[in-house]
């Protein structure tokens, strides 16, 4: 179960902008890939506005993060080398991809496949 209540105590970019690595005041700490954040982005351009509009979105494998700007106290809006920014990652979303990757990611590529997508287009 994610803790949603947990703050994010340091944000990075690291490996040439395609990670970021995010620790939290319990000690938790995850690194989530730059293209895991753009095709998971909460931005309702992914997410739709409903479970019937979302999107799959394919060929980000070489996306990275550009720039990293707060919102608020509770969240950061992550710019992509390709142009998208309009998402924002709550601490809680930022957490529960950190500590669901594995699962999530896996997910993702089943439905990739199955929608005849790939992770370079």
């Amino acid at each position: 179960m994610v803790d949603e209540q947990s703050w994010p105590v340091e944000i990075r970019l690291k490996s040439g902008h395609r990670t970021l690595a995010v620790t939290y005041d319990d000690g938790a700490a995850f690194e989530i890939p730059a293209e895991m954040l753009r095709v998971m982005s909460p931005s309702a351009e992914v997410q739709g506005h409903s479970a019937a509009e979302r999107i799959t979105v394919g060929g980000k494998r070489d996306v990275e993060i550009k720039a990293v700007e707060p919102v608020g106290n509770y969240a950061v809006r992550l710019q992509f080398s390709d142009g998208h920014g309009s998402g924002i990652f709550t601490w809680g979303y930022l957490r529960r991809l950190g500590a669901d990757r594995e699962a999530l990611w896996s997910a993702y590529l089943t439905e990739l496949a199955a929608k005849g997508l790939t992770r370079d287009r």
